[in-house]
């Protein structure tokens, strides 16, 4: 093996570029999860709208399942889905867009919006529990995308 790059132990040569000491591989996976993320927390955040704007008209559109510790007013939540309903979907948008600060937000945002969620499982549990799901992908898909990475 005339190769100037040492082989691995299976016996494939890495890819190695000067300046780069260990090459950064894309995960097709990651990428077309970013965008499907993007959609995601634009949807998501469409309907974190909706939801805000029934709870802040109409308090009683929401009934609770049985006793929960974090208990707030309907208004109250109404206006925490609104305002992070529309955070969330701007940010979908930066993510869509490929706007650099929309990554990170992207992260804390749907990590605080798993929260939310956890939070607001009493009131629709079902949608709750998917929502939590949607937001664990999503963080996994803007942490594991690695295209803005400079590759070899």
């Amino acid at each position: 093996m005339s190769s100037a790059t040492p082989p691995t132990p299976g016996g494939h040569p890495h890819p190695h570029t000067p300046g780069h000491p260990h090459p950064v591989e894309e995960n097709p996976w990651a990428t077309g999860g970013t965008m499907f993320a993007g959609v995601l927390m634009l949807v998501n955040g469409v309907l974190g709208v909706f939801v805000g704007i029934a709870g802040i008209a109409k308090d009683d559109v929401y009934e609770r399942v049985g006793d929960y510790v974090y208990k707030f007013n309907l208004t109250t939540w109404g206006w925490i889905h609104l305002v992070l309903g529309l955070v969330i979907a701007v940010t979908g948008w930066g993510v869509l867009k490929g706007a650099a600060w929309a990554k990170a937000a992207g992260v804390a945002l749907a990590a605080l919006g798993v929260v939310a969620q956890f939070l607001w499982l009493p009131y629709t549990p079902v949608w709750a529990f998917i929502s939590i799901a949607l937001g664990v992908f999503v963080i996994w898909a803007l942490c594991t995308d690695r295209s803005d990475v400079a590759g070899p």
